[in-house]
């Protein structure tokens, strides 16, 4: 049961890879690749001899490289260009989410300004000015909810008439939160005017 192999297979075996003849490579047969040229295999040579050390070093250069990424990120979300933004902003639905939202007047980028006052009238000794704050509070938000049902509406429709065939998956939810900022301050910058056709 837990001998080792007998004679005749480990001969069986050795007959098998006589049987095989090994081929030497012809030295005027290609290799299957170009040869590099001297300055290639030094620059490769140099690379190799460039990568980092130790962990120090290797964590260094990734963090490096990783606040380069950041710094194209963040003039990509300044000019707009479509490379360089994060994955969340790319592609051509998430464009137009964002110029569709751009390109008119939302009740929700007014809500930071609206809610600044009425935390000063509410903060008043009138009792009377406290009850008006907090029906604008409530008329406020009336008016949000009413406006982003209309802008999620409208926003639907045109993406499925545009975009038939694209993954529109987020892209209604992603239009409503850019809503929530002031214009001037919204990343992506705004590509469109108010009142142009996205």
């Amino acid at each position: 049961m837990f001998r080792s192999r007998s004679k005749d297979e480990q001969a069986a075996v050795t007959r098998m890879t006589a049987d095989q003849p090994q081929q030497p490579r012809d030295p005027q047969a290609p290799k299957g690749r170009p040869t590099p040229k001297r300055s290639e295999a030094q620059s490769q040579r140099r690379s190799l001899a460039s990568t980092p050390a130790g962990r120090k070093d290797s964590a260094k250069r990734t963090r490096e490289a990783r606040r380069a990424d950041l710094a194209r990120q963040r003039e990509a979300l300044a000019s707009g260009d479509e490379r360089y933004l994060p994955v969340r902003d790319k592609g051509p639905v998430r464009r137009f989410a964002r110029d569709f939202v751009d390109s008119r007047f939302a009740v929700a980028e007014f809500f930071l300004p609206l809610a600044v006052l009425i935390l000063v009238l509410s903060m008043l000794p009138s009792p009377a000015i406290k009850n008006i704050s907090l029906l604008l509070w409530l008329g406020v938000i009336v008016m949000i909810v009413i406006d982003s049902i209309g802008v999620a509406f409208r926003l639907k429709k045109q993406l499925r008439t545009r975009f038939p065939n694209e993954n529109l998956r987020g892209a209604v939810p992603y239009a409503l939160m850019r809503t929530l900022q002031m214009r001037r301050l919204r990343l992506p910058k705004p590509q469109v005017k108010r009142g142009e056709r996205p």
